[in-house]
């Protein structure tokens, strides 16, 4: 085999296992260290060990303070669970939640969003979900949602509609308090353990090829490659186990050159007007590992396309990355917003880091939510995105003063962006 070769396949093997450890990585940065009522899951600052099967929340809006999430959104407050099934089964326990949007979108290691609960499947009423694990065996308790994951492991990411005020706030607060994870064995006792992520999830860059390794390995034990997969599985073996000195030279390089292609690439349109739609996925990535790998890097939680799109501008209606030494605007005519069940936002974000903008205004997005938009006498909707303040006169995205890129979310989409109908309109460069 040729050394150009021998690289091909040691970026492939990247490629494949790449969402293995970003998703492990992101527990370790998201896991609690402390659970409220059992105390710290470790004995030391640097300890890797974690709370798991306990169900966090945040109590505000995620702003350009907070850096361990990739892409968050600006719209609703997160519920984070991290599981582990290989002790059984457990129930989570979710109150009524009236009219509001939510969901629990399910996640497996390979960052597969296989299943959700929520407004749009399982409706708002009270309900227990039944998260079972591949290896359980029994009969499900009654009047129980079941959820079979295909691993031992697997990330919840929940998602509640706030409005941005105290009262709402403290509603949804209260909502998530009357959320519960137990044990399925009847005990009622709460599911929550102590799991060793082996990793300091707080550091973001490329990761050496050891840690990597040991990591991905101990991840695919617990959560095998589907059938489908067995050749890309093969083959990154042989970098994950090098049978040489060339194998592991070779993946230690492939491995710092993919982290930063697929952080700095610019993705070009391919729904027009300078935007792209990158998650196309449903329940399962399949084959498609490139697109996984991307999104684990760089939008990593993504729920399947039926539940939320994502639609990005990362260039504009020209094909030139956007960035903040210009000045750009996005209309939307008399009834060309977008078309949603529950909500759309458009939201900014740096290139270098993919986190939220500090800004003047303090705002990182605007919607159909948004208070305090002017709309034209025709209805039109014109956002001015930049980092200078464009006047009373305009609704002003701010922008930073360098490359940055926009995602447009859709939340519950219709049929003419599921079917990719939709005619986005440009992102016009105006300067």
């Amino acid at each position: 085999m040729t050394h150009d070769e021998l690289m091909n396949e040691a970026r492939d093997a990247v490629i494949f296992t790449l969402p293995l450890f970003e998703t492990a990585r992101m527990r370790a940065a998201t896991a609690p260290r402390r659970h409220g009522a059992l105390g710290e899951a470790g004995d030391t600052p640097g300890s890797t060990m974690r709370w798991v099967n306990h169900m966090t929340h945040t109590q505000r809006l995620l702003g350009p303070e907070d850096r361990h999430v990739v892409s968050p959104n600006n719209d609703t407050l997160y519920n984070t669970t991290w599981l582990d099934l290989s002790r059984g089964p457990v129930l989570i326990e979710v109150p009524d939640m009236g009219e509001r949007y939510w969901t629990l979108g399910f996640l497996d290691m390979w960052t597969n969003p296989f299943a959700y609960a929520g407004r749009r499947t399982t409706g708002n009423r009270a309900q227990r979900l039944f998260v079972h694990g591949p290896h359980w065996q029994g009969q499900r308790p009654d009047a129980t949602v079941p959820i079979a994951v295909p691993g031992d492991d697997a990330w919840i990411i929940g998602r509640i509609l706030v409005e941005d005020d105290a009262a709402d706030m403290a509603r949804v607060r209260g909502l998530q308090a009357d959320h519960a994870i137990l044990r399925a064995d009847g005990s009622g006792q709460r599911a929550a353990h102590v799991f060793d992520t082996s990793l300091d999830g707080r550091v973001t860059a490329a990761p050496g090829a050891e840690l990597y390794r040991r990591v991905v390995l101990a991840v695919l034990a617990r959560n095998a490659a589907p059938a489908a997969d067995a050749d890309a599985l093969a083959s990154a073996l042989s970098f994950l186990r090098p049978q040489s000195p060339e194998h592991h030279e070779a993946f230690a390089e492939a491995l710092a050159e993919v982290h930063a292609q697929l952080r700095g690439a610019v993705q070009a349109s391919d729904v027009g007007g300078g935007w792209s739609v990158p998650v196309l996925v449903r329940e399962s990535f399949g084959q498609d590992y490139l697109t996984r790998a991307r999104v684990a890097r760089n939008l990593i939680g993504a729920l399947g396309m039926e539940e939320a799109m994502y639609v990005m501008g990362e260039v504009d209606e020209s094909g030139q990355a956007l960035d903040g030494h210009h000045a750009y605007e996005l209309r939307f005519g008399p009834g060309e917003a977008p078309q949603v069940d529950a909500f759309w936002s458009l939201t900014m974000y740096r290139r270098s880091d993919c986190m939220l903008v500090d800004n003047a205004i303090g705002r990182c997005s605007v919607g159909d939510r948004t208070r305090g938009l002017r709309y034209e006498a025709d209805g039109s909707l014109c956002v001015r995105i930049q980092a200078t303040d464009p006047g009373p006169a305009h609704n002003w995205l701010p922008a930073p003063a360098e490359p940055f890129y926009l995602a447009l979310r859709l939340y519950q989409p219709r049929e003419a962006h599921l079917q990719m109908r939709f005619a986005y309109p440009p992102l016009r460069r105006v300067d």
